[in-house]
């Protein structure tokens, strides 16, 4: 079920327009997002690495440069211990770089998804040791590792966390929380309470490179010299699906620039395999075509195969690694959409009993991609998901939620139930023991406070404009507002009643549909849905209109131009 929203949010779009040189449609669009005075706009617009925040600004960050400065010179062991996804990988990646440029004698490990789990260990800690490591560094991971923080230390190794997700924290008899920090020398986590930077969205790759900026400026090096990673930040902060306003919009534009400019062989051959190395760059060939092949090696071999990707110098080497990272990702995509049909079906049955939280169990599930089912299930279903499979553990999966369900916080008040847990509003991970997959089912579902209007879908318009409006000028304008992601949607408009001429269905999957459509003022368009030709038909029973919000786009064909809309949401009518 959906709901359609048009923002009614006012401005001075035209004295906006006139101010800025940009269409009154540009200007409402901009004020939709809630960029409203004159600094906004101009950070929006032009912001470039001079409006990032003084990294110096980031709790911890003065402390670590110091700590990092002493090791380098004593030529002391580092090691870096990241996440296996796409931000823990270029996290790690951002610091080996900056790191060993410095003179640093730097080394990494990145955890076996399936051996080692998420993040920091005691067991990477005691091969650490044994290693003769002196200092670790965390990147995108250690803020809930408390035992082996703890551990490192009694090990008489440095202990230096860097995280970007929420802070463990405790109930206290008076309502408040008390956050449970790792016993590390030094925290860098804008998240944490008595951080006072500025901009505490920062995904863990964001982190990390502030962070390296800091240590560059004590050292007296340029700064302007770790530019050649905003690529890998960008990317990072794109798939880590973190908002892309402020600082996170300037990281992403600069790094999306500079991305064919990388010099790193590994980083040309992902694009050269999938035919993006001659290609302007956009967000969405990080979200769905480069991320997805960083993940898979996390997922279904060892991320670390992406680290000696990056650091490969040999180029024919470097297309054959970047060729099994794309073969890898055709294989996570066929057991996910496997997990997706059996996941979709379990659920319904969920919610045919009343559960609003739907926890479904996959034991032939690889674990690597329960994270993807659930949100696959959540978007198709609209509630909060949680997939789980089994491990050698006992239970083990990830959960996905909707805006108004912070699954963190859900999971804060069973945690007795899990045996380890973690994430963000939206996103979870956690295990469990064998035997209390039902109480989890239960448990999270009693305390579960959503009602039904939590469960509709909200599609959020921007205007409501007829196809009549659309030019080239305009659709070139609105590349302004690029890049597109979390916090920084596509724009989205809306179209009342136009007739359908004609249905044409292509496609591998016969799930292309364009449509000649005309409007009530003779304006003629094409439209594309992207969606199965069942369930297209189901929909339109011969109807003569559709009601649809839309994108524009210039469809380029043969050297021929026209204009066209994508929809995205529609209905049809008689008339």
């Amino acid at each position: 079920m959906e709901q359609w929203y048009i923002y009614k949010k006012k401005a001075d779009f035209a004295g906006i327009g006139e101010k800025y040189q940009i269409d009154p449609v540009i200007a409402r669009l901009i004020r939709n997002r809630d960029v409203i005075s004159d600094e906004e706009i101009h950070s929006y617009l032009y912001g470039t690495m001079k409006d990032v925040s003084d990294p110096l600004l980031l709790k911890g960050a003065k402390e670590t440069a110091e700590i990092l400065e002493k090791k380098i010179r004593e030529e002391k062991k580092i090691r870096i211990i990241s996440d296996y996804d796409v931000d823990g990988v270029m996290s790690n990646y951002i610091l080996w770089k900056a790191l060993t440029d410095l003179g640093g004698i730097v080394d990494f490990t990145i955890p076996n998804r399936m051996k080692d789990g998420y993040g920091i260990n005691q067991s990477l800690v005691s091969r650490a040791v044994k290693d003769g490591i002196d200092t670790i560094i965390t990147c995108d991971n250690g803020i809930s590792a408390g035992e082996a923080v703890k551990y490192g230390r009694e090990q008489g190794l440095t202990m230096i966390v860097t995280d970007h997700h929420e802070v463990p924290f405790e109930e206290l008899p008076d309502g408040t929380r008390r956050e449970i920090l790792p016993e590390a020398h030094v925290v860098v986590d804008p998240k944490q309470k008595e951080c006072h930077y500025p901009y505490p969205l920062l995904c863990g790759a964001g982190v990390a490179f502030q962070l390296m900026r800091a240590l560059y400026r004590d050292l007296g090096k340029k700064e302007e010299s770790l530019e050649n990673l905003l690529p890998f930040l960008a990317v990072a902060t794109i798939c880590d699906v973190v908002d892309l306003t402020g600082e996170n919009r300037i990281f992403v534009k600069e790094g999306l620039s500079r991305i064919h400019e990388t010099g790193n062989t590994g980083f040309q051959a992902l694009l050269k395999v999938h035919e993006l190395d001659q290609k302007k760059i956009a967000s969405y060939d990080c979200g769905f075509v480069i991320g997805p092949c960083i993940n898979a090696s996390g997922r279904l071999d060892t991320a670390e195969k992406v680290m000696g990707l990056f650091l490969e110098r040999d180029p024919v080497k470097a297309e054959a690694v970047a060729s099994e990272l794309k073969e890898l990702n055709e294989e996570r995509k066929r057991m996910t959409e496997e997990g997706v049909a059996q996941g979709i079906e379990q659920a319904q049955l969920c919610m045919d009993k009343g559960d609003k939280v739907l926890v479904v169990y996959l034991p032939e599930c690889h674990e690597s991609v329960a994270g993807i089912i659930a949100g696959r299930i959540k978007d198709r279903l609209h509630h909060p998901v949680f997939v789980l499979t089994d491990s050698e553990d006992g239970k083990k999966g990830s959960g996905r939620s909707i805006e108004t369900y912070s699954m963190f916080e859900e999971m804060m008040k069973i945690k007795d139930v899990f045996t380890k847990f973690g994430g963000h509003p939206m996103a979870a991970g956690c295990s469990l023991e064998d035997g209390r997959l039902d109480e989890f089912r239960e448990r999270i579902n009693r305390q579960c406070t959503l009602t039904e209007k939590d469960f509709i879908d909200k599609v959020h318009i921007d205007a409501d404009m007829p196809v009549d409006y659309i030019t080239m000028d305009l659709i070139r304008q609105m590349s302004v507002l690029e890049p597109f992601g979390k916090g920084n949607k596509k724009p989205l408009f809306a179209h009342r009643k136009l007739k359908v001429e004609r249905v044409r269905v292509f496609g591998k999957g016969k799930n292309v549909i364009k449509l000649a459509l005309k409007s009530s003022q003779g304006t003629r368009i094409d439209g594309m849905i992207f969606e199965e030709e069942e369930s297209f038909r189901e929909k339109m029973q011969e109807m003569q209109y559709i009601t649809c919000t839309y994108y524009p786009v210039i469809n380029e064909y043969q050297g021929y131009r026209n204009l066209q809309i994508q929809i995205q949401n529609y209905f049809f009518t008689e008339e």
